[in-house]
């Protein structure tokens, strides 16, 4: 298993596939708090990989095999410390950044620390916290305090998903025997939620100095607020827009070949 050690106790899990053609960038994911690299690599990677790009995926400390020391707080700051040092050890040559829902806010925290970039992909990042936003930050806790992931699972899914995945996945929900128990207070899970909504999304958009891909999912019902992303588009000095009208915040898994298209044609005018 690829681990990139951070400390004794420490590491992160990490899926590294270099390019095969000259000079083309590798596509580095950074996951949304509750992702993995699975996703990613369902469809998505195989996809750049083919196309002749790099690829790489890993799983923040907490995440599935990515160890940490107790006492640890996986806060924003470690996880974009995180972010900047694997790209750097790793020695990936001209990197762009795919971050889903707050891994896009890591992603543009990371470039604005020094990480050079040859682009940004923002898929459902934008956004203003606040005073409804973080209410369902503090409420998210809650219903992993009560019922874990399978509630939250059942409470979230059709304000986050767009339609089509939710009629096909209907069946997988809601289910009469559902078990619904308490996030372990210990896990490295439920760590990165209690910090999630501490995390700082008062961003100097005017500072990025690469190309933005602006990705959005208007079926969101949770984070997308049109104004809001027209808002703080205008903010970036080098952005571009590419929405899906069928999809929801999980965009890449739930449109892959849209989300394949768009990013090949961004890197293709870098």
């Amino acid at each position: 298993m690829p681990l990139l050690e951070i400390g004794p106790n420490d590491g992160l899990y990490y899926e590294h596939d270099g390019p095969n053609q000259d000079g083309a960038p590798t596509f580095v994911f950074v996951n949304p708090i509750t992702g993995d690299t699975a996703p990613w690599q369902l469809e998505i990677g195989p996809a750049l990989r083919a196309a002749g790009f790099g690829t790489l995926a890993y799983n923040f400390r907490g995440q599935a095999n990515s160890p940490y020391s107790p006492g640890t707080a996986l806060d924003d700051t470690l996880i974009i410390a995180d972010l900047k040092h694997i790209v750097e050890a790793l020695e990936i040559d001209r990197p762009v950044l795919v971050g889903l829902s707050i891994g896009g806010l890591f992603a543009l925290r990371a470039h604005l620390a020094g990480l050079a970039c040859a682009g940004l992909v923002l898929v459902n990042t934008l956004r203003i916290i606040g005073p409804r936003l973080a209410w369902i930050n503090e409420a998210i806790v809650k219903v992993m305090d009560v019922g874990g992931p399978q509630l939250m699972g059942d409470m979230m899914t059709p304000l986050l998903w767009g339609p089509d995945w939710l009629q096909a996945n209907r069946k997988d929900f809601l289910q009469p025997d559902a078990d619904y128990a308490p996030l372990d207070s210990n896990s490295g899970p439920y760590n990165l939620l209690t910090h999630m909504g501490k995390a700082d999304w008062d961003v100097p958009y005017e500072d990025i100095t690469c190309p933005v891909l602006v990705m959005m999912g208007p079926n969101d019902r949770v984070f997308y607020d049109a104004a809001v992303v027209e808002q703080l588009m205008a903010r970036i000095p080098d952005a571009r827009r590419s929405d899906v009208p069928t999809a929801g915040h999980m965009l890449p898994m739930e449109a892959p070949q849209e989300f394949i298209a768009a990013a090949k044609e961004f890197v293709a005018g870098l």
